[in-house]
């Protein structure tokens, strides 16, 4: 099993990786063509996620979507923002009691 960290770390890469495909989608919005970013994350059996993109299968926009996207990878960023707050506090609470 993946360390509390390397498993909020993994976290971390999604929501930068969701956050970035989100912008791109709203930057080329007009652009004749594009296909939007889609972000997958597969569980990991350590712990954690991976992520990768793939191509929506058909041209067009859904702005919609991507600024719920973004704001979802906003909550994810503070939510494994907090474990690693949380952690840290831990550690120092368990070497208080040992000294």
């Amino acid at each position: 099993m993946s360390s509390i960290s390397s498993i909020a770390l993994s976290g971390l890469h999604a929501a930068q990786t969701s956050l970035d495909a989100s912008a791109s989608n709203v930057a080329n919005l007009n652009t004749p063509g594009f296909r939007r970013q889609q972000v997958v994350q597969t569980t990991q059996a350590a712990g954690g996620v991976s992520t990768s993109l793939t191509s929506a299968s058909v041209e067009g926009s859904a702005l919609e979507t991507d600024l719920v996207n973004q704001l979802q990878a906003k909550n994810a960023f503070l939510a494994n923002i907090a474990v690693f707050k949380t952690s840290d506090k831990m550690a120092g609470a368990l070497l208080d009691e040992k000294a």
